[in-house]
């Protein structure tokens, strides 16, 4: 099998990697890549937002498959282009994107299929939003409509903090009443009739250690969840899962591809925080660590509707632990340029997936992002895994860097 994987980032490097480890790949491609995919895949340039191109790319190279990573290139469509030109497609459509390009349409998807979710109110303008809050109390919770790259939420007890970050978000917003509880994350392959879970992980959102500072796009994550109801994946694939990808077909808009439910368990059940639409990162660094099943035959069935045609995914025992390297000022700032050394000391069966990295003219690997680097690593138990990733963590440095000490701690 030829495939094209699209985007940049580290949850791509994950995919490439396990990509490159399936014996059924013959030949992957990436665009556009960064450092750490050119050295399992061959790059090409292309502007991810513009579908015609991407399509262009796609058939002069031949692929059987093109597996799109990003949330902004599917809300642009890039995997209706694809598949107009007769290539199958892991993503969903520009149209069944909307479940992450608009949490309003989610919360509406969600409320026609019987999903439990935070109570929400859409607001448009102050006087809305200030009555939005009130009505439902602190902590206050506002979330920007559209995509924000993770990073468009707040969560706070301070009103006033509230007010601004909804006047920020400079469109409609969602006010959410606050969900109590652990967050984990449930991804599921999806092929517009089915749906196949892997099993769950937990990311670290906040900056800094105690999920202290502001949101982020993650700054860790670790699976499975030795903790988790053992039901819990058979729970919500059967009260979350397949009833969104049922009303998605009702509405003509079968979602393929990735349906990613953050999920908080909280005293009164489980409930949907948000959906996303492609692979989560960094997430998808420590499933991919641990997946026991050809990556590509399962999104392959997917993308042609075949998921009843293969084995359901199967996890290697274990645990993996990813641990985020961050550039000075993230997440408020970034800063690039910096050089980056040591990323191939790091112990062995340690992965350094690249998220933020170029070279530089000089052939030097530098930094090109906040989030740099997801340290990643296997072992026989969640603390292992943990150990493993942070000796990796102590191999690798750039000037500024930037990573919570307490990722998975504790289990």
């Amino acid at each position: 099998m030829k495939v094209l994987l699209l985007g940049t980032g580290g949850r791509e490097h994950a995919l490439a990697l396990a990509l490159s480890r399936d014996p059924a790949v013959g030949a992957l491609h990436a665009a556009p890549g960064n450092p750490g995919i050119a050295r399992v895949a061959t790059l090409h340039p292309v502007d991810l937002l513009d579908p015609d191109a991407v399509a262009a790319l796609t058939t002069s190279l031949g692929v059987d498959l093109v597996v799109v990573g990003p949330e902004a290139p599917l809300v642009a469509g890039v995997a209706d282009a694809v598949r107009a030109a007769g290539v199958a497609c892991f993503g969903p459509s520009g149209a069944a994107a909307r479940l992450e390009g608009s949490k309003a349409f989610a919360k509406e998807v969600m409320a026609a299929a019987g999903v439990p979710t935070a109570e929400a109110r859409v607001c448009r303008g102050a006087e809305e939003v200030a009555a939005a809050l009130d009505a439902l109390g602190a902590p206050y919770v506002v979330k920007d409509d559209g995509l924000a790259a993770g990073k468009g939420v707040v969560v706070t007890s301070d009103r006033d903090e509230a007010l601004a970050h909804a006047a920020g978000c400079g469109g409609d917003v969602v006010v959410e009443e606050y969900l109590d509880g652990p967050e984990v994350s449930l991804f599921a392959l999806c092929d517009g009739e089915r749906v196949r879970p892997l099993q769950p992980a937990q990311d670290f959102k906040r900056a800094l250690d105690g999920d202290a500072g502001p949101n982020t796009g993650g700054m860790g994550a670790y699976s499975p969840l030795p903790w988790a109801p053992s039901l819990l994946v058979e729970d919500v694939t059967a009260t979350v899962l397949q009833p969104t990808v049922d009303e998605m077909a009702r509405r003509g808009t079968p979602f393929v591809g990735l349906l990613y439910a953050g999920l908080a368990l909280t005293s009164r059940g489980v409930r949907v925080v948000e959906f996303n639409a492609r692979f989560g990162d960094p997430e998808t660094q420590v499933l991919m660590a641990l997946l026991d099943s050809p990556l590509a035959a399962l999104l392959h069935a997917a993308a042609t509707g075949r998921l009843d045609e293969v084995p359901a995914p199967v996890f290697r025992d274990g645990a993996a632990v990813t641990v985020v390297m961050a550039s000075a000022g993230y997440p408020a700032t970034s800063r690039s340029g910096d050089v980056i050394t040591g990323t191939d000391a790091v112990p062995a069966g340690v992965d350094v997936v690249h998220a933020g990295t170029a070279l530089s003219d000089d052939g030097d690997l530098v930094t090109a992002g906040g989030r740099v680097l997801a340290v990643t690593a296997a072992g026989g138990t969640v603390a292992e895994a943990r150990a493993a990733a942070y000796a990796g963590v102590a191999a690798v440095d750039f000037p500024g860097a930037l990573h919570r000490t307490d990722i998975a701690a504790g289990l």
